[in-house]
């Protein structure tokens, strides 16, 4: 009689998250691989939260939120022209109800962005490539393309601990796009359209092209996905723009 050959079942595939984060930045395709087997998002959402609430914190500590606001006041035709004593009351009202709501956006933002990526990519995929995603899925190709946005988060403590107080801008900390060659006259809007020309707007989205390709190789291709991607870049870029050249 022959042997009887017992299969061996393959062990589970082991998760490090932290891991992870740094084979997205390195080795994506083969990470991703592994994400779409095992989805997991969290890791990535809550380093970028801390990180975000963490540039905020020491920005109001070191530069302080009185010249920021200022700053922003002044740049206001209609209140630089108002007397000296209604700017400051202004200013005060501003400095008594805008920091807590900075924070608040600050700490919700990475999990509201990630969501609505994956959301919106899951229903544009699904609904015309053709794939058959799972929102977990979905969910965790965004969070860990998002990897790029914890070394911008790192960069910006460096730079709100060893910049110049007063050269620091909160609106464009790391110098990774195309505003940093404007002057500080140049058109609001202007200024929205370079912002969105970033190396950390673009490393993502050619990661999360992977990782859709990743998800679904029968149907979607990585510049396919790519392109996708793209499209859906440019419709943001268009209403930021549009809402900042009708309301600047």
């Amino acid at each position: 009689m022959g042997e009887v050959v017992v299969p061996v079942p393959e062990a589970p595939e082991r998760v490090n998250s932290i891991s992870r984060i740094f084979g997205v930045l390195l080795s994506p395709q083969a990470t991703f691989e592994s994400i779409v087997r095992k989805p997991t998002w969290l890791a990535p959402v809550v380093l970028l939260t801390l990180l975000s609430v963490g540039v905020i914190g020491l920005f109001g500590h070191r530069i302080g939120w009185r010249p920021f606001f200022s700053k922003q006041l002044e740049s206001n035709s209609r209140v630089a022209e108002m007397p000296a004593d209604q700017r400051e009351q202004i200013l005060e009202s501003v400095l008594k109800y805008y920091p807590p709501v900075i924070y608040l956006i600050g700490a919700a933002t990475p999990i509201l962005t990630v969501v609505v990526i994956a959301s919106v990519l899951l229903g544009l995929f699904n609904g015309l490539a053709g794939t058959n995603l799972r929102f977990k899925t979905s969910l965790a190709i965004a969070s860990y393309g998002s990897s790029p946005s914890i070394i911008r988060g790192l960069l910006a403590v460096l730079v709100v601990l060893v910049k110049e107080p007063s050269t620091v801008d909160l609106q464009n900390l790391v110098a990774s796009n195309a505003a940093i060659f404007l002057s500080a006259d140049s058109a609001k809007w202007l200024a929205a359209l370079l912002r969105m020309i970033d190396v950390f707007a673009f490393w993502p989205l050619a990661l999360m092209a992977i990782g859709y390709h990743c998800a679904a190789p029968k149907k979607l291709s990585s510049p396919a996905a790519f392109a996708w991607l793209l499209i859906v870049y440019a419709v943001i870029v268009l209403v930021v723009v549009g809402l900042t050249a009708a309301f600047a």
